[in-house]
This record gives C-alpha cells, structure tokens and sequence, in this order.
C-alpha cells in the first residue's frame, strides 16, 4: 500500500516563507511524475506544481517565481518552497503522485497525501 505523507504546514505572515515535504511509504521515483494540488474554502482543487523523474517541472501562473518544486532521491522526498507567501496561497496542500501524468485536464492523481494546512495571514 503506497502512502504519501505532507509535512511543514503552517501559519506564516504575508511575505513569509514555508516549506513543504511530501515522504512516501515506498521509492516516491518509482512514479513518472509528482506534485502538490491545494484546494481553498469555496474554490476547485488547483494544481501549484509538478515534476516529472527525468527533472522535467512545471507551475501555475499565480506561483510562478516564487515557488519552487525539488526532489531528493537520498531522503524519498519531494519538496515545496513557498517564498513571498500572500494570503490567496491559503489552503490545504496535498501531494500527488502518478504513473503517468499530472494535469488539470487529464484524470485525478492515482495518490494523494491527507494535506497540509497553509494559512498566510497577519
């Protein structure tokens, strides 16, 4: 049974930065691609962004420059830099993982982690 499990959420002031980690029960590499949905009170699950096994990243717009997503094969990690938190990034954060793709167009993820609460606020 593969688990995905977040970690490093919080409460941070606008500006402030966060890290998330997403560890898995099994190699999290086994997987074609990984990355973090969030979902907000009243508003549809958002993809924030994904990486693939061979580097390969992408984002949505509303983070671009100022998140970034980072792999690390020895700790069995993906990770999630937020710097220059706003208050719109408040929502839970759920790591993903497939064996084929991560899209907003395609089909769910095949697993998804419990989530990590974010909360940006003064």
């Amino acid at each position: 049974q593969v688990q995905l499990v977040e970690s490093g959420g919080g409460l941070v002031q606008p500006g402030g930065s966060l890290r998330l980690s997403c560890a898995a029960s099994g190699s999290i590499f086994s997987f074609n691609v990984a990355g973090w949905y969030r979902q907000a009170p009243g508003k549809e699950r958002e993809l924030v962004a994904a990486i693939t096994t061979g580097g390969h990243t992408n984002y949505a717009d509303s983070v671009k420059g100022r998140f970034t997503i980072s792999r690390d094969r020895a700790k069995n990690t993906v990770s999630l830099q937020m710097n220059n938190l706003k208050p719109e990034d408040t929502a839970v954060y759920y790591c993903v993982a497939d064996a084929a793709e991560i899209t907003e167009q395609g089909p769910p993820p095949d697993y998804w982690g419990q989530g990590t609460q974010v909360t940006v606020s003064s």
